[in-house]
């Protein structure tokens, strides 16, 4: 089955869209050295390679500024809303429970993409 290989975050603000996304989901991005003012993040690290790669990538240069939804899936959903409204983001979805799989929230960005949460939980409900 074909699986979802890359995603590309649009920005305004390089400096504090890598800020927002190393402070509170510990990613650590690295600029490329292409033609366009791109940051590079493989989020399943370096001992976990089947993690999805993606990018913040300026908003000019983005192909689709904001129509697809990148999820991202955490170990204590209630820790990481905390984590993004302390860092000044709008949750545009609480926590919702999709039963017997899990919960997701969702919130917009420092660049003011809409951004997804996903616990696993299969007693949700």
């Amino acid at each position: 089955m074909p699986k979802v290989v890359h995603f590309e975050l649009p920005f305004d603000d390089a400096e504090r869209a890598n800020r927002f996304y190393a402070d509170v989901f510990g990613w650590q991005l690295s600029k490329w050295d292409g033609p366009e003012e791109y940051y590079l993040q493989n989020t399943g690290g370096d001992d976990e390679p089947y993690g999805i790669g993606g990018a913040l990538i300026s908003r000019g240069a983005a192909v689709n500024s904001g129509g697809t939804l990148v999820v991202i899936n955490v170990d204590d959903l209630d820790a990481y809303v905390a984590k993004v409204t302390a860092a000044g983001c709008e949750i545009v979805t609480p926590r919702t429970p999709i039963p017997g799989v899990g919960h997701f929230a969702n919130f917009r960005d420092t660049e003011g993409n809409v951004v997804g949460m996903f616990m696993d939980d299969d007693n949700a409900a």
